[in-house]
Parts: structure tokens; C-alpha cells; sequence
């Protein structure tokens, strides 16, 4: 197995995970079956107990692994099977080396940084899961010079003396500023970053400099002399409008061949036919739009929603549409002011979450959307969202609720998982991962996936209440599927609606640009529909 080691340099954010995700794209079109994985320096065992101010989205594996964003880019732009395997941070180190040291499996030595810590670092690197790749491209997060990341920088700087030089190569991604005053790129950032890395033993082998300008020979020329590579080796990383892009970017860019060469492989020249296609798509000039509102209580932060906003991007491609996201913070929709900022919206979603904060104003979204037949997609705390407002103004349960935001609510419509009320452990003890789904024919749901059994994602503690199941069927609701094995609805719909759908799990984190989530792609034709049939 070849390695490829991706680390960011001068500040985060620069976008590693689609860099990672990039080359994986190339290396698959040249022919190549690649596993990409995340390695994260912080100390949580994983980022399922993280506010998403902290972290972002949390990006969940059919076996029910509560893991980092950009597994979600690994996702979308590889055929990598995602598992646990894929994204490891230091509190899983450590975890596993205290747990060896109770054990008692070091033989009385003393357990340290360098070589315990650096050796299950290398374990990890080198768990592939089920997989049997030809390429293995790791992810190092955080940035060269953080304290946490020393000792995953120093296991791989091992990793090229294991596995020889021939099999491991360091790509580094750095920064490259433009300063608009002096008119001119600045390489000083790039060259401090690759000197700390440098001095902990790692020679990148590739540059990306990630730029808001074209990088000329003359900066290449700066970056090879001062950072010890080839001018050939300086690649470009330029800001594009769509990271669909990227791949093509950085094909022509010479990058694959590039890293190919380095490790040995033949390249064969592939031309990504298919994104070359994604990116025609969504440069082409577009006849139809729709505004779709998310209400969620992160909208100032949109990498909280970061599947949902490319679930939405694929649904565009889809349709052949624009689809303009109108950001709404649910704690703003007031009894008062509501209807004005929903009025010219063409269909609403509610996102998953948790907390009581902005719950109001969601149930008022999903009513407004029942009420005047806007298209309504709900998913997970959006599903549980809309059977609140159903059972409150339709059924005439009045005060009904989730026990999550009213323990002592007389209809608790939605309720705690039996399984759950013996918990005391927040973290990993959600009903994560993959469960099977029986659709009902002639649903909006079954007419989008056209398969009567699915399989979906699920991170929630929180059910539909069975004990109310016959009233709402009785009443008009449909429940649209069901986990068989334990009873569960899983999606409710309103038949009488253009298109009202509530899925209890996430079907944001299955879409890719070639294979749009039926739901998604449904949800943003309905709403096309409604829009211009008005």
C-alpha cells in the first residue's frame, strides 16, 4: 500500500479534507482504489458530544461512527467505504494506549509520547478497515506548529522509514496571501510553514498553495528555492466558485501525474469525464430557480448543514435549476413576523439538532408549510418538529411535545427511545448509523427511492411516540415507513400535501453529485413545481 500524507500549513480552514478528497477523485480515475482517512489532534474520542460552534457538522458512518465534516467530502468525491476506520483522533489513541497500559501489555516499561503514542498513531494509520486499497491517503488535521499535532507529524515522519521512501509521500498545503497594497503574492507564510516542518524532520515532496491569484513562475521559482523542491513540484491551489472543480484544477495542474510518479504508479492519463460534466452542468445558464428555506438554529454558521447545502447542490444538478438557500434562524420567527419571512419562500426544511432554543419557531415554519402547501421536508428533529405542530393544531392535543424540550408534557408525541432513559453517557449512545427502512407504496417517499426496503443513517435519542400512531393515521398522517425488526416510524407523511415528508434519519449524508439523494432531488422539483405552477 502507497501513503499519501496531507498537511496544512500558515492557517486552518484551508481546505485539506477537499484537497485529500481531490486527489483521491484523480487516483480513482487513473484506476486506483484509494482509502482516504481523517487523522484529528484533539482529545475527544470523537466529535458527537461537540457543539457544531466547536466543530461543524458531524458526519455519521453506516456503522454508526460519529466522525469529522470532511468524511463527507471523502464521500463525495471517492468510492472509499466510510466506516470508523476512516477517522481517528488522539483521544482514541490515548484511549487505547491507557487501555494496553491497564492491560498490562507493555511489560512494566514506561508508557511514552515517542514510541507508544507514535506507534498506535501508525496502527491507526494503517487500519483500513474491509478495504484492501492500492493508495491510502491520510488527512492530518490542524495546522503544522500546533502542540496536539506533534505527535501524529512525528509518526508519519516515521511512516516514510517503515515503509521506504518509494511508498510514502508528504503533500503540504499552505497559504499564500495576496496583499492588494504592494499588489503582489507573499511567500514568506509558505516558507515558515514548510521551515517547521522541516524541523521535525518532514521534506514535502508536492506544495498546494492555495491562492486568490494565479501563482506565477516567479513565486513557484521563490517557493523551490526557499522550501528545497522543484519548481514543477509547486502546484496551484486557486479558489474556484465550485469545488467540483478542484479535481479537474488540479488535473490539469499536472498534480496526479505528479504524485504518481513519486510513488511508483503508472498514470494514465484519465480525463474525469464525469465531473467535467458536473461542472458544465452547474455553469450553464439556468431557466428555473427556487427559494428553499432552512430554519435551523445555526444558519450563522453554514458548516453545521454542511451536507444539506451539497445534498441541496446535487438536487440542483438534478433538476437543472438554481436553488438559492435562504438562511432563517428559527429563534427570529415569531408569532408576529413569521408569515413576512416565509411568504415568498417555494419550500422549507428543518434540519436535525437538539436543544430546546428556536423549537417555536420551527413548529411554526412546518405549520405554514402544512397550512399553504409549501413543499415541507423534515429531517430527523424536522421530522419530530412536524408531528408536534400536526398533533397540536390538527389532532387538538393541545400542549404536545417532545420529552426532549417538556418532560412533563401531557402528549408526548415524541419521546425517549426505551433503550435510552438508562443512559448516562452522552457520548456514542445515540441510535447512530445504518437501520433498514420499509416504505409503503404510492408515498411521495417510496415514489423517490422506487425501492420498497432502504437503508439510512440515524443519530438521534428521540421517537415517534407507537402509542399515538393510530390517532394520527386516523386523523389523516400517514406513516409513510417503518423499522420493521423494532417497530419504528421512520417517515410521515401528509398525502393531501403537494409534498410533506419527515424522515427520522439523515439522508444528507448518502448524496453525491452523480447520485443525487432521490429525496432531495424530489423535494426540489416539488418545489419547483409549486413555484411556477403559481
Amino acid at each position: 500500500m502507497k501513503y499519501i500524507f496531507i498537511t496544512g500549513g500558515v492557517l486552518s480552514s484551508l481546505g485539506k479534507g477537499i484537497a485529500a478528497a481531490s486527489i483521491g477523485t484523480i487516483l480513482e480515475a487513473n484506476g486506483y482504489s484509494v482509502f482516504v482517512k481523517k487523522l484529528d489532534p484533539y482529545i475527544n474520542v470523537d466529535p458527537g458530544t461537540m457543539s457544531p460552534y466547536q466543530h461543524g457538522e458531524v458526519y455519521v458512518t453506516d456503522d454508526g461512527a460519529e466522525t469529522d465534516l470532511d468524511l463527507g467530502h471523502y464521500s463525495r468525491f471517492t468510492d472509499t467505504a466510510l466506516s470508523q476506520a476512516n477517522n481517528i483522533t488522539t483521544g482514541v489513541v490515548y484511549q487505547n494506549v491507557i487501555n494496553k497500559e491497564r492491560r498490562g501489555d507493555y511489560l512494566g516499561k514506561t508508557v511514552q509520547v515517542i514510541p507508544h503514542i507514535t506507534n498506535e498513531i501508525k496502527r491507526q494509520i494503517d487500519n483500513v478497515g474491509d478495504s484492501d486499497p492500492d493508495i491510502a491517503i491520510i488527512e492530518i488535521g490542524g495546522t503544522v506548529g500546533d502542540i496536539e499535532s506533534l505527535p501524529f507529524l512525528e509518526a508519519i515522519r516515521q511512516m516514510k522509514i517503515d515503509k521506504g521512501k518509494d511508498n510514502v509521500i508528504y503533500v503540504h498545503l499552505t497559504y499564500i496571501p495576496y496583499v492588494k497594497t504592494a499588489g503582489e503574492l507573499k511567500t514568506k507564510p509558505t516558507q515558515h510553514s514548510v521551515s517547521n516542518l522541516r524541523s521535525i524532520g518532514i521534506q514535502p515532496d508536492i506544495i498546494l498553495g492555495r491562492t486568490e491569484k494565479p501563482l506565477t513562475d516567479k513565486v513557484k521559482s521563490k517557493i523551490s528555492l526557499f522550501c528545497n523542491v522543484e519548481k514543477e513540484e509547486v502546484v496551484q491551489a486557486i479558489d474556484l466558485g465550485c469545488i467540483y472543480e478542484i479535481p479537474l484544477a488540479f488535473n490539469r495542474e499536472g498534480l496526479g501525474k505528479l504524485i504518481l510518479d513519486k510513488i511508483n504508479l503508472e498514470y494514465k492519463n484519465a480525463e474525469l469525464k464525469d465531473w467535467k460534466e458536473i461542472v458544465e452542468i452547474v455553469n450553464m445558464e439556468k431557466d428555473k430557480e427556487v427559494d428553499i428555506a432552512i430554519v435551523g438554529k445555526y444558519v450563522d454558521l453554514r458548516d453545521a448543514y454542511k451536507s444539506i447545502i451539497e445534498s441541496f447542490n446535487h438536487a440542483a444538478l438534478a433538476n437543472r435549476c438554481n436553488v438559492n438557500l435562504v438562511w432563517l434562524e428559527s429563534e427570529d420567527l415569531k408569532e408576529e413576523n413569521y408569515k413576512d419571512s416565509l411568504k415568498n419562500i417555494d419550500g422549507i426544511l428543518v434540519p436535525g439538532g437538539f436543544g430546546k432554543r428556536g423549537i417555536e419557531g420551527k413548529i411554526r415554519a412546518a405549520g405554514y408549510a402544512r397550512k399553504n402547501n409549501i413543499p415541507y421536508f423534515g429531517i430527523c428533529l424536522g421530522m419530530q418538529i412536524a408531528t408536534i405542530e400536526y398533533a397540536r393544531n390538527v389532532l387538538r392535543l393541545e400542549k404536545a411535545n417532545s420529552t426532549e424540550f417538556d418532560p412533563d408534557t401531557p402528549y408526548p408525541v415524541i419521546d425517549f427511545m426505551p433503550e435510552q432513559k438508562n443512559i448516562d453517557k452522552k457520548g456514542g449512545t445515540m441510535r447512530l448509523g445504518a437501520y433498514k427502512c420499509s416504505l409503503k407504496k404510492g408515498t411521495k417517499t417510496y415514489e423517490a427511492y422506487k425501492e420498497e426496503e432502504i437503508s439510512e443513517r440515524h443519530r438521534h435519542r428521540y421517537e415517534f411516540n407507537n402509542e399515538y400512531r393510530r390517532l394520527f393515521e386516523e386523523q389523516g398522517r400517514m406513516i409513510a415507513g417503518i423499522n420493521e425488526k423494532r417497530d419504528l416510524v421512520e417517515v410521515l407523511e401528509l398525502p393531501d400535501h403537494p409534498w410533506f415528508v419527515g424522515v427520522q434519519y439523515h439522508p444528507e449524508f448518502k448524496s453525491k453529485p452523480q447520485k443525487p439523494h432521490p429525496l432531495f432531488r424530489d423535494f426540489v422539483k416539488s418545489s419547483i413545481e409549486r413555484k411556477y405552477e403559481k
